[in-house]
């Protein structure tokens, strides 16, 4: 097995032991933002709509973003661990910006550092899962719904709570809701409902994280005829709906095959995720014979 490197803050470092540095404040306080890239043919994928993210996020817990911070910086930063780390096809990359060391609840400062780490990943494509998750919904604790809910941060702990009572109950996930009891994503994913042909999906006024995946799946369905609707979903919403299906930026989609009594298909949602590898063997096709 090759070995794997991992970037601290422009340091490349064999992925063996201990690499990020005693008083980090994500470690310490959750103070920061990270981001879940995918990688097909050995090259990260969307990285121009999660360094969107990035920027936003950053804007709104105060960390001050450097000008040499572009997508190009970090496009050139992962594909060097991709190589050094001898990932030719599919992989999954995580990009942690994290306030700078220094101060307990009071920063010292609001500069960046960064940690990059790349790892294989079984498949070099999007693919539906054979069997369909079984869900319901978290009842122990609601997601806020403030200024920060849209964005990847690393307070965490909401999403291990639901994906450790989710365990418990032998399900393969969980949903969350919000204060108002809108069902907004689960603990790793995005939500999207299917009625009648048209997908329904929560709006990020609702809450819920604003996925890069998210973004790319309503986008596709617009362009090939399928209509989408961003808007509250509540809990027998889903009693009513053909289709659920889960998105993330890794596993692309997932499709749901019950929640409590309720079965499911997972007709469109297949369709997607075909529409979504397409869409990517293209892309990179492309780049790969521009590059040529």
């Amino acid at each position: 097995m090759n070995v794997l490197y991992v970037n601290n803050n422009g340091a490349v470092l064999p992925n063996k032991g201990a690499t990020i540095a005693a008083g980090n404040r994500s470690y310490l306080y959750g103070d920061g933002l990270f981001e879940s890239v995918r990688i097909l043919n050995g090259k990260p994928i969307n990285l121009q709509n999660h360094f969107n993210r990035m920027v936003e996020g950053a804007k709104a817990i105060k960390m001050r973003f450097p000008a040499f911070f572009t997508v190009q910086f970090f496009e050139d930063k992962i594909n060097e661990l991709i190589r050094v780390s001898g990932i030719t096809e599919g992989g999954k990359c995580r990009i942690s910006l994290d306030r700078a060391l220094g101060g307990t609840y009071i920063p010292e400062t609001n500069e960046i550092s960064y940690f990059i780490e790349v790892y294989p990943y079984e498949s070099n494509y999007f693919e539906l899962n054979t069997k369909g998750y079984e869900v319901d919904i978290y009842l122990d604790l609601k997601k806020q719904n403030n200024f920060l809910a849209n964005y990847k941060t690393k307070n965490g702990l909401l999403y291990v709570m639901t994906a450790i009572a989710a365990k418990e109950k032998g399900l393969e996930d969980l949903l969350i809701t919000n204060e108002k009891g809108a069902v907004i994503e689960s603990s790793n994913s995005n939500l999207f409902v299917v009625s009648n042909g048209v997908l329904y999906t929560p709006g990020l006024e609702e809450g819920c994280l604003a996925g890069t995946m998210r973004m790319q799946v309503i986008n596709i369905a617009i362009q090939h005829g399928i209509k989408v609707y961003e808007c509250s979903i509540l809990p027998q919403n889903l009693l009513a709906a053909d289709e659920i299906f889960l998105t993330n930026a890794i596993r692309g989609i997932v499709w749901v095959g019950g929640y409590r009594t309720k079965r499911y298909f997972n007709t469109v949602g297949r369709k997607i995720q075909s529409f979504l590898n397409d869409y990517w063997e293209n892309t990179l096709s492309e780049e790969s014979d521009i590059n040529e």
